[in-house]
């Protein structure tokens, strides 16, 4: 009995003086604290409002939720203060809150996140989209609603859809607005798109004169499709002074973020002069799938506010975000968590301190609950709720809206999984994600100024400033660029084009050209275009090649003149000579066709030796038959037949090989002998690489690099020329002069050259494909717009008219005449004689097996089986003799075979004294005669 009250006052000491340690509440205790903190005089907030006391009273009435225990909601309003928000977090914090629902603004939510991390009470947000909100940074912090960084994503995806390069974004200079427009940075880099302009506002003290100034400003600027990232009230008031600015008409794109949808949602139907400054505009929207528990919860709204106030989609997450807390709360219960506070001895207040820190304490398994709250996975009024692995809730997407007359018209959707598209998400989850550029789809759209053709984009910027335009200031070769003496004007071939193709563009460019070079050499083009890259320029024209290395920092227009560059080297005639029959044909090919000739004749006598009496005789009439018959052969003369089906087979073969000799040899002849002959000593590109001469190239022109880097010629070899003089005088020197072999530059200018030097000729192919083009920043839209243009110059032949007008003209008389062409060589006929050759060899080995069988299936006469010799020589001796052996080409080899066993035995019975068969052995012996013979 003693130990029974003693136990009881323990567990009574226990529970009532533990309160120097901590504070302890029961597993499952009758009520538990939650917090709310936002913004009670905003459209969000109003709605909020409603929705997290109407979620509240849901979950209390739902005993398969807590299993008895309620929730006791504490709510604040902080004003969208960051000072008055951390007085009120502090104030939750000595009341043994588990959890807030909030913050509305970014502003408070950086602030409180804070003292919720160091008090371990999870902070549930269902408004604040601030990207910077890190769960790495602020682990108790959990975002119950779409972050911007999706939206951003969603505004990029819709920028590049309507193919805008460049964008201007007006925003709310806070952690809401900055931190927005930031991600919006990040996604329209991704596509290779720009913010051209960041225009920030004060978030405070701002009146219609302010946003006047900054929207005069914004006029001025190039880009016409702008980005609107504020809250509601400083929104509206932009859209009316744009509106009376005339900054709501043509050529004006205005993209709102989801501040405009949630208003709408709020305070429909708005004023018609509010809703007439906004016509056109583009805006977002938070999308929520529907479904039957969403239907029922806004018919109920409408009798929860007596249809003073709709709902708008923070308004459905703040509601989720308590059904999520309840969730969590019930599974921290069931895996044994204690709602339980410590002091904090970090938070004791110092002696004479009136702050009283100490009332506030660490929630004790604040970590357990906040992970609970992560592994949600439950379907509210929003869709599903449930975290990806960066804390991001699952299926983000988004309404994209037109506001027409009165009203809003959605054009589409876009959605993480699959971008645009004019289908709801929901349906495209079922599917395979396509990113196709075909798949990306969005209806039509009004824009600004009551037009369906969409706007441009941008202009040129209105402040009077004019574009500079680089130009070369070149030395020779003026009749493509030339300054006109004493002024920043030019001329020329390319110039003519520039304003042409200007001439084409729907707008006015406002420009002047500005020279870059000395005057005294050909400036670096590199160099030129590189100052593009440091805003020195606007834009270059001129005798620009379009290039590998240029092409990395800017962008050109289409080219307007194929080049490329080609070797130009000096030439002599050639006169044909007495020999000139031998020059089709190198000296290789001479030796390899002779030698086939001799060859082939030689195959075709073994073949038809036995068979044809044309090909038999003394060993000098055969000789002289076998070099008669394959020399004739050429000209097709051969009286001599064949009959033997191996030897007609070698000679079809060898009268083609000889008709394409003889077609060849002719044509090159032919050539040689009608057409004047020009002969270099550079042969192309191929001969310069493997010689030592000397080659020259143009100043300022791309070819220096290309040689020596690309080509590994030695700089030591390479001379700078300045001007088509400089050309002519170093290619007359020539290498032992001091002069130059050969010239590598651009066609262009190659082509100029030789109209009026008439000594000189382009050698070998063109080794590289290039083309001239205009030079602009990178993703410049006035690079695109002067590529159509000069399209449509080349199409209309204005082009053409202009490349007469300036480079038609040529002194030189238009000869008949062509640099000597390589002779024939072998490489171009091996081929043949390899064919024919595998045919000899065939011939000749079938032939031979046809030999090796008769000498094996056959005895030998008795002229050769009498002569004492050793084994393989009287072997040799009957095959020369079979190969020498006239054949009846009437008898079988089978007959041939009987009578020479017959003669055979013949001789072996007289050597055993047959004298009654002595007759018909001298007659065999007879026949045999007649046969060698």
């Amino acid at each position: 009995m003693e130990m029974v009250w003693f136990l009881a006052l323990l567990f009574f000491y226990l529970g009532v003086f533990a309160s120097g340690y901590g504070k302890n509440v029961s597993s499952r205790p009758d009520v538990v604290n939650i917090g709310a903190i936002f913004t009670f005089n905003s459209s969000i907030g109003k709605v909020s409002k409603i929705a997290i006391e109407e979620a509240v009273k849901d979950v209390n009435s739902n005993s398969s939720i807590l299993h008895g225990t309620k929730l006791n909601l504490t709510m604040v309003d902080s004003n969208c203060s960051g000072f008055v928000g951390m007085i009120e977090a502090l104030k939750f914090m000595e009341t043994d809150i588990v959890a807030i629902i909030g913050p509305q603004c970014s502003t408070v939510a950086h602030i409180i996140s804070y003292v919720s991390n160091e008090l371990k009470v999870p902070l549930l947000s269902f408004a604040v989209t601030d990207p910077t909100l890190s769960s790495l940074q602020f682990p108790f912090f959990v975002r119950t609603t779409q972050s911007d960084a999706y939206q951003m994503a969603a505004v990029a995806e819709t920028v590049e859809h309507f193919g805008w390069k460049a964008v201007l974004a007006i925003y709310v200079d806070n952690e809401y607005g900055r931190n927005g427009i930031s991600a919006l940075n990040d996604k329209l880099a991704e596509r290779r798109c720009k913010i051209s302009n960041k225009v920030g506002i004060p978030p405070s003290g701002v009146n219609k004169g302010v946003i006047m100034d900054i929207l005069v400003n914004v006029a001025l600027m190039e880009s016409r499709v702008i980005i609107l990232h504020v809250g509601p009230e400083l929104g509206f008031l932009v859209f009316s002074v744009a509106h009376y600015l005339g900054m709501m008409g043509n050529g004006y794109v205005w993209i709102a973020t989801d501040w405009l949808a949630y208003y709408l949602d709020t305070n429909s139907p708005l004023p018609h002069e509010k809703m007439d400054t906004m016509q056109g505009v583009i805006l977002l929207r938070q999308h929520t799938p529907d479904s039957d528990r969403k239907r029922a919860f806004l018919s109920r709204w409408k009798h929860l506010n007596g249809g003073s106030l709709g709902m708008n989609s923070y308004g459905l997450y703040a509601y989720d975000s308590v059904w999520m807390v309840a969730h969590a709360i019930d599974a921290f219960f069931n895996q044994g968590g204690i709602i339980r506070f410590s002091d904090d001895p970090r938070l004791h207040s110092q002696e004479g301190s009136d702050l009283h820190l100490d009332a506030m304490n660490i929630f004790d398994d604040g970590m357990l609950l906040l992970n609970n709250i992560l592994q949600s996975n439950l379907v509210g009024l929003t869709g599903p709720l449930k975290f990806t692995p960066d804390r991001s809730l699952v299926h983000p997407a988004y309404e994209i809206i037109n506001v027409i007359g009165t009203g809003i018209r959605r054009i589409g959707y876009w959605s993480n999984y699959s971008g645009l598209s004019t289908v709801p998400p929901e349906t495209l989850y079922t599917m395979p994600p396509n990113r196709s550029t075909a798949s990306q789809q969005l209806h039509s759209v009004i824009w600004p100024g009551d037009t369906s053709t969409t706007p441009r984009g941008w202009v040129f910027p209105n402040n009077g400033k004019l574009l500079k335009i680089g130009v070369p200031v070149r030395v020779g070769y003026k009749e493509f660029v030339s300054q006109v003496r004493g002024t920043n004007n030019f001329k020329g071939f390319c110039i003519d084009v520039f304003t042409a193709a200007v001439g084409l563009l729907p707008y006015a460019v406002p420009y002047q050209f500005v020279p870059f070079g000395d005057g005294r050499a050909n400036p670096s083009y590199t160099e030129l275009v590189y100052r593009i890259t440091t805003g020195e320029y606007d834009g270059v024209i001129g005798d620009i090649a379009i290039v590998t290395n240029r092409t990395k920092i800017v962008d050109f227009t289409q080219p307007y003149v194929a080049s490329g560059l080609v070797v130009v080297a000096p030439f002599k005639k050639l006169n044909t000579g007495a020999w000139a029959f031998m020059r089709p044909f190198n000296p290789l090919m001479w030796i390899v066709t002779f030698a086939f000739f001799v060859v082939v004749g030689i195959v075709v006598w073994i073949l038809e030796h036995r068979t044809n009496d044309e090909f038999r005789g003394p060993p000098k009439q055969q000789f002289i038959t076998v070099l008669w018959f394959s020399l004739s052969t050429m000209f097709f003369a051969h009286r001599e037949n064949t009959v033997s089906t191996l030897g007609r087979l070698v000679l079809i073969i060898w009268l083609f090989v000889v008709l394409i000799i003889n077609s060849s040899y002719t044509a090159s002849l032919t050539s040689i002998l009608t057409v004047q002959q020009l002969s270099s000593s550079v042969k192309g590109i191929e001969s310069l690489i493997n010689s030592d001469d000397r080659i020259g190239y143009q100043v300022g022109s791309f070819a220096e690099h290309y040689l020596s880097q690309e080509l590994n010629i030695s700089k030591s070899r390479l001379v700078a020329l300045g001007s088509p003089e400089d050309y002519a005088k170093a290619l007359k020197d020539g290498p032992e002069k001091g002069g130059v072999a050969a010239v590598v530059d651009e066609r262009p200018y190659v082509e100029l050259f030789l109209s009026s030097q008439c000594s000189f000729r382009i050698v070998g192919q063109e080794f590289t494909k290039s083309g001239w083009g205009f030079a602009f920043p990178r993703d410049s839209p006035l690079a695109v717009d002067l590529s159509t243009a000069i399209l449509a110059l080349a199409e209309n032949g204005d082009l053409q008219r202009i490349h007469d007008k300036w480079l038609l003209e040529s002194s030189c008389t238009m000869e008949s005449a062509e640099l000597e062409s390589d002779r024939l060589h072998l490489k171009s006929f091996w081929g043949l004689f390899l064919i024919c050759g595998i045919a000899c060899f065939i011939a000749l080995f079938i032939y031979f097996m046809q030999i090796i069988h008769q000498l094996r299936t056959a005895d030998p006469p008795d002229s050769i089986s009498s002569e004492p010799s050793s084994g393989p020589s009287r072997h040799f001796q009957r095959f020369f003799s079979l190969m020498d052996e006239k054949e009846d080409p009437s008898k079988s080899k089978s007959k041939r075979a009987k009578v020479e066993r017959s003669s055979f035995e013949n001789d072996r019975d007289e050597e055993l004294g047959g004298h009654s068969n002595k007759r018909q052995t001298e007659l065999a012996t007879m026949s045999n005669n007649n046969l060698r013979n």
